[in-house]
Parts: structure tokens; sequence; C-alpha cells
């Protein structure tokens, strides 16, 4: 009987066995499970490339727009009021220096001078008759300095008178070419009235914004190179005629004065034209314009700094806020902020904070020999 119950229960603690066995299997499988999602969380170390910062003699480049302009363009104006009796030239024709351009009717102030002219006869006549009369002690030295100063009056009024009628005509104070004419033969003009503008066309200039990093650079003298849009892709050749001294407080700017030399044909004042200029090489801390950043508290880099954590050398990323200057294509020149040696973040910006550890991903590898610099 005791045989029978014993195998009775066998299949009964088989069956228990084997679920103890899954049981402790599946443990095993949701521990190792459990692991493999810990490991997933720990954080990977955050891989960067570095850009060593160095300075360098460069140059600068940039194009700045424009309008030409006669350096030489005079608004003449009457000095007398009349009627305009001659205007030979009209705009564009060409005048030369002393030619007479307009004269006004001088019909009033020629009577006044001859009128000025017998005065000065008479009161010349009268200082002749009391020296005369001085001489015989039949006039006071009075009456002599009276008769003196009424002539000296007397000539000075025909002298004023004299140039008044000279300002009737007038003339072109250089060889130029007319380039305005407001008014026309007939019309009568009051003194200070706009009769000609004059221009001298072999004189062309213009003036050009230009950042006030760029000025400190630039040289009076210096060529540079003009293209003007109305005569097609040709480069001409200018001068900086003179930087002037003041820069705009707004725009931080000031104004660079350029000439053509020699004026080409077809150039005219009020042309759109592009200038550029070349300054001279100068030592630069130079990065790439990608490595910067940008927040609330302005444009700032990652620097690469060395430090320690549990006494084991660790590498981290700093936060630099950084001042820039020119830009030279796809570079920036750094006026503060970094120095010469120091090592910036290139690549690597996702999810970098100031303070983070990373790791250089592009250090050469032990035993990799370093390139060759003259290759």
């Amino acid at each position: 009987m005791r045989s029978h119950r014993l195998l009775a229960l066998l299949p009964a603690v088989t069956i228990a066995l084997g679920l103890s066995l899954s049981l402790s299997g599946c443990g095993k499988q949701e521990e190792k499970s459990a692991d493999a999602k810990s490991a997933q969380r720990t954080p990977s170390t955050h891989l960067v490339e570095v850009l060593p910062v160095q300075r360098e003699p460069i140059g600068h480049s940039v194009t700045v727009t424009g309008s030409l302009r006669a350096r030489e363009s005079v608004r003449i104006f009457s000095q007398e009021e009349g009627r305009i009796l001659e205007l030979p030239y009209f705009e564009g024709d060409a005048v030369t220096a002393e030619a007479i351009v307009g004269k006004l009717d001088d019909t009033v102030l020629r009577k006044q001078f001859d009128k000025a002219e017998a005065e000065r006869r008479r009161a010349q006549a009268h200082l002749d008759r009391v020296r005369r009369l001085a001489k015989g002690k039949l006039a006071s030295e009075d009456e002599l300095a009276e008769a003196d100063k009424t002539l000296a009056v007397a000539t000075a009024e025909k002298q004023l008178l004299e140039t008044r009628l000279g300002f009737t005509t007038i003339r072109a104070p250089f060889d130029g070419v007319v380039s305005e004419r407001p008014v026309e033969v007939g019309d009568v003009v009051e003194a200070n009235s706009h009769l000609l503008t004059i221009s001298n066309p072999r004189g062309l200039v213009s003036e050009l914004p230009v950042s006030e990093l760029l000025i400190p650079y630039l040289e009076k003298g210096q060529p540079v190179q003009v293209r003007i849009d109305a005569l097609g892709d040709r480069e001409f050749q200018g001068r900086i005629l003179r930087i002037h001294p003041d820069i705009d407080p707004t725009s931080r700017r000031g104004r660079v004065e350029i000439t053509l030399d020699p004026v080409p044909d077809g150039a005219r004042a009020g042309q759109f034209c592009r200038v550029t200029l070349r300054t001279r090489a100068a030592e630069r801390l130079l990065i790439p314009y990608a490595t910067l950043r940008r927040d609330r508290e302005g444009l700032f880099v990652f620097r690469i700094k060395d430090a320690e954590k549990d006494g084991k050398p660790i590498i981290k990323a700093e936060r630099v806020a950084i001042r820039t200057g020119l830009k030279f294509d796809a570079r920036v020149e750094i006026l503060s902020g970094l120095e010469s040696g120091d090592r910036i973040v290139q690549r690597g910006f996702m999810g970098l904070t100031p303070g983070k550890t990373v790791e250089i991903a592009n250090l050469p590898k032990p035993g990799t020999p370093k390139a060759d610099a003259g290759h």
C-alpha cells in the first residue's frame, strides 16, 4: 500500500519541481534584462572636436558702395541785382577758366560810377586849390586836411562802384562743364541768386561709409579697385584721397573719400560705384564663424579646460564670452576673450553645457605619427 502511495505522489512532485525550475529561470532572465536597461541608462561620455586658436597674418578685403560726384563743383551766385543780359552756356557745355558765363545789366551802376568819378575829380580840384592857398598862407592846415579827406572819400566811392561793376560780369573759376542753369536770359535776379553750377568732370570722387574696425588699417594714397555699374564689369584704378577723422556715434562708421585716377571715359557724377578696399596684412586671432554660440548674455565659445575629479584628470567645457571684429569669409576675428593657444569646441554642441565633462574625439591616438607641417 505504501509503495502505491509513493507512486501516486511522484507525478505531483515532478510537476512542482518543474514549476520551481521554470520560475527560477524566469527570474534570472528578468534580472539580466534589468541589468541591461540599467547599463543603457548609464550616461555616455560627451564627445567633442576641438580646434586650437592661433594668430596669423591676414589682410581684409571689403566692397562698399557709393555714388560718384565731381571733386570740384562750384555754384555761382550773383553778387549784384539786375536783369540777366547774357547767359551763353547751357547744361553739358564745356567752359574754360575765366570765360564769361553770365552778364547782368549794369546801367544803373554805370551811372552811379560816372557820378562818383565826377565827385572825385571835383574833390581833386578842390584839394589842388587849397594846397596853392596854403602855400601863400591863405588856407589853414585844417582846410587842407578836410580837402584831402574829401578826396579820399570820393576815391573810395568810385573804387566801390568799380568793384560792383566788375560783379556784373561773371567768369568761370576753372575749366569744367555746366551742370546746372536754373535761370534764363531776361530774368531779374536779386543779389546772391544761383545762376550756374560748374563741375570739373576730370576729377571724380566718392565718399564711402566704412566700419570703424576697418579704418585703422587704411592709409591715404592706398590703391583701390572701382567698378561703375553703368560701365559694365570692368575694374578701374582709384586711390584713397582722404580719411575723415570723425566716426558716426550711431552707425559706428567713418567716411573714406576715394578718387578715380585717371577718370575713365564715360564716368559721370551721380553714377553708382562699387569700391573694393584691401587692408594691409596684420596679425589677427581668427576662429571659424560656426564655433560661435549666442545666448541672452551675448556671444561666447566653449573653451576646453583641464581639471581633476577624485584625483583623476578630466576635461571640461567652459563658457567664454568674446568680442568679435572683422569677418573673413567663414572666419571671424576675436578682439577679446581668447588667446593664442586656447582650444575651443568646433563640433559636438548638441547637449553641451558649461562645465560638462567631455572627451576630445580628434586627439591623435597613441603611436599615431604626427603629420609633417611642411607637407
